[in-house]
């Protein structure tokens, strides 16, 4: 399991690209057979893909949790970005087609993955509390239309784990489509420094890329960001991106709360 640490707003000014990079982006999460792991020191979010082919894949449990197995002190939530799929939890097994969720709570012992050519994103925080397991398909997920095509940021948001909807401890996590002919995500900008925040960009056609802006509001800075790569976001950094053609990103957050209008709105005028 990879290692990311935290870095302060003033490091992160003093960054050159191959160093912002290194620390913010996870540029491969999804290996055919393999299960990726990264740790961030960020509210110990870990970011993960599971990728099974023929044969189905078992959660790991790193040695670096300390723990008897994945769950013992987490819960995962779990999006699939690929084919139709089946998860497996202490024997009961869960569809998840396309862009279906499902929310795996604190002490489960045993979790597969299976489907070939499906691509399960994960994200996982620090749980003190058990809630249950529970499947949320896309259609349920009470889809909100945002934004308009005169300010190329027309989108439809879809909210599965938060407040209203999954219940977690601490963990949120949904997903954007952005209409086609729309590019902007996350304009205006807006921090909260009360939670981290983990992207994935996917659903970018071949050969185009996202412009993902971070940092603090008076100092930004650029990361190119291709198809199913994710972005780590600290508490007191902006996260928005414009791509070259429309995409869809996963947005997920572990902190204080799990309130989906938790944010501290940055005006245009404030970005440099």
């Amino acid at each position: 399991m990879l290692q990311r640490y935290a870095c302060s707003p003033r490091e992160t000014a003093a960054m050159n690209t191959a160093q912002l990079r290194e620390n913010y982006l996870i540029e491969q999460l999804f290996v055919p057979g393999e299960i990726e792991l990264v740790y961030t020191h960020y509210d110990r979010m870990i970011v993960g893909g599971a990728t099974p082919g023929a044969a189905a894949l078992s959660l790991p449990c790193p040695d670096e949790l300390k723990a008897e197995y994945f769950l013992e002190r987490r819960e995962l939530g779990i999006l699939n970005v690929g084919e139709a799929g089946e998860v497996t939890v202490d024997g009961t097994t869960y569809a998840l087609g396309n862009q279906d969720c499902l929310y795996v709570g604190k002490g489960s012992r045993e979790v597969s993955f299976a489907g070939e050519g499906a691509r399960y994103y994960l994200l996982s925080a620090p749980a003190h509390a058990e809630y249950p397991t529970t499947l949320r398909t896309q259609a349920e997920a009470t889809p909100v239309e945002m934004g308009a095509l005169e300010t190329a940021n027309q989108r439809t948001i879809y909210k599965y784990i938060y407040s209203e909807g999954i219940q977690s401890c601490q963990l949120v996590m949904g997903l954007t489509q952005l209409k086609p002919g729309s590019v902007w995500n996350t304009m205006p900008s807006h921090t909260h420094t009360r939670r981290m925040e983990a992207y994935l960009y996917f659903n970018l056609p071949a050969g185009q890329r996202v412009l993902h802006l971070m940092g603090e509001p008076h100092e930004t800075r650029p990361l190119w960001v291709s198809n199913e790569q994710a972005i780590l976001s600290p508490p007191w950094s902006i996260h928005t991106g414009c791509g070259t053609a429309a995409y869809a990103f996963i947005w997920g957050m572990a902190g204080e709360n799990r309130e989906y209008t938790d944010m501290d709105a940055v005006a245009l005028d404030q970005l440099r």
